[in-house]
């Protein structure tokens, strides 16, 4: 009697293991069949905005998170990633420098800000605004800067122009060392 008892109480617990291995093994099966698809489309997509902005790229090399753009064999800029701290969460930012004191442009990469407001960060309008700027232009106009804020979208337009500014400024330090060493 007691031996049955336990399989009465233990047959659930077997039951339930069974069912997590096989789950753990389906996932972990899957993640190692689709990483390779995943990062192929990133690396597509990364190249794709790349060439957007830098309409001239022939090719690019990445190193210390910063993109060196080439035409032929020629430096022609520098793109990175820029992450702001937006209402919604992350905003992560394409950043394009033409050189070492001038912005190429931005591209709004993903976020999650509020749908008819904060999205608004993505629109031309905001975007083309950083196009040409010295990066110490970078700011709020009531900041002293060259760009205006988004209506009703603050907190988004602040976050993106304050890591867009940050991060450049932290990248070219980086790539002017990087010139110096090398």
């Amino acid at each position: 009697m007691p031996a049955k008892d336990f399989l009465k109480k233990a047959f659930p617990v077997i039951i339930l293991t069974a069912v997590v291995a096989i789950s753990v093994t389906a996932l972990t099966y899957t993640d190692r069949m689709t990483r390779g698809e995943i990062e192929a489309q990133k690396e597509a997509q990364t190249e794709s905005m790349l060439s957007e902005m830098f309409p001239e790229m022939g090719r690019y090399e990445l190193s210390d998170d910063i993109y060196t753009i080439y035409q032929d064999e020629d430096e022609i800029g520098y793109a990175f990633i820029a992450i702001g701290k937006g209402y919604g969460g992350n905003i992560d930012i394409l950043v394009g420098l033409e050189n070492d004191t001038t912005l190429k442009g931005i591209t709004i990469i993903s976020h999650n800000e509020t749908p008819g407001l904060g999205t608004r960060i993505t629109e031309p309008s905001f975007t083309n605004m950083f196009a040409g700027l010295n990066i110490n232009d970078v700011a709020l106009r009531k900041d002293g800067g060259q760009i205006d804020a988004i209506t009703s979208s603050t907190i988004s337009s602040v976050a993106v122009i304050d890591a867009v500014r940050a991060t450049a400024v932290e990248k070219v330090k980086l790539i002017k060392a990087s010139e110096e060493g090398g």
